[in-house]
């Protein structure tokens, strides 16, 4: 696990600049095709470079207040807070600040830079429908998050695919509708069709690139998690409990859905192109890992 740990902390920085590069080649790309020239690059790394900034030190409060989730302490929850109390001392790890999300629904995330300033949010409805070892197991998962800088590496991804989203759009906007084409344009035409191209495909690339980080830490938070509880079968039986539940959460975010343990969209998430883009591996997959632990 510490090597690990080690592994996210470099992929942090390489995420970070893999972003920044797609952006700046979004930025060139439009440069060449329109009249704007070099300002829209250097536009683009400002952006980039923004948003990079803002997605560390600012990720995890966008996250929990997009998700509407509300802090508190252990005289609000004595049952919740302690049992991330107590998780946190078998982890070896800070206690992280708790929050609930007033909702039927049945799901959690944890989110934060490192362990000293991570955050795990948990929904009512979860609270409420699971036993006390199956949350203890879904708790465990997300102090696995919190140990190994997942939830650094997560929340970073997010932020920054957004912005090649929103970065993407607004290029192709400005190209089209309020933008003007080189009179005198001297670019070979294959490098233009290249750059228009990668303008409309760079957002599909940044969500391949969340798809393949999300769903390979599901599945390491898992194990990792059981081995903090020691009893595989509680978040065996919590994940089925969550993904059986077909109602999605009230806030349900594309944003900051590959934060949370469970695809937060309920069932329509497990269906036709929504399970082939989900951010997720299928929960009968990660069951049949965990009972093959036992």
């Amino acid at each position: 696990m510490y090597k690990q740990i080690e592994s996210n902390k470099r992929r942090s920085v390489l995420l970070i600049f893999l972003f920044i590069l797609i952006i700046t080649l979004v930025g060139w790309a439009v440069g060449e095709i329109t009249d704007y020239g070099y300002g829209i690059l250097v536009l683009a790394l400002v952006i980039s470079v923004v948003m990079s900034l803002a997605g560390y030190f600012g990720g995890d409060k966008m996250a929990l207040a997009v998700s509407g989730a509300k802090g508190i302490k252990k005289e609000d929850n004595p049952y919740v807070y302690r049992m991330v109390e107590n998780i946190s001392i078998t982890a070896g790890q800070p206690t992280p600040k708790v929050y609930l999300i007033n909702d039927t629904g049945m799901n959690a995330f944890a989110t934060g830079r490192k362990p000293d300033k991570s955050s795990i949010a948990l929904t009512t409805g979860l609270v409420n429908g699971l036993e006390n070892e199956e949350l203890e197991g879904v708790i465990a998962h997300e102090m696995s998050h919190v140990k190994n800088y997942d939830i650094r590496m997560m929340t970073l991804v997010g932020v920054l695919a957004g912005t090649i989203v929103l970065v993407s759009d607004i290029f192709l906007r400005g190209m089209f509708f309020g933008g003007r084409r080189r009179s005198n344009n001297k670019t070979h035409p294959a490098i233009l069709i290249i750059g228009l191209a990668f303008i409309i495909l760079s957002p599909i690339i940044a969500q391949i690139i969340k798809l393949a980080v999300s769903r390979k830490r599901e599945f390491l938070a898992d194990a990792d998690g059981a081995l903090l509880t020691r009893y595989p079968e509680g978040l065996a039986r919590a994940l089925e409990k969550i993904s059986h539940s077909p109602k999605p959460l009230e806030k349900a975010n594309n944003a900051t859905a590959h934060l949370y343990i469970v695809s937060p969209f309920g069932g329509k998430a497990g269906k036709g192109l929504a399970k082939m883009f989900s951010t997720h591996p299928p929960v009968a997959e990660r069951v049949r890992a965990l009972r093959g632990m036992a």
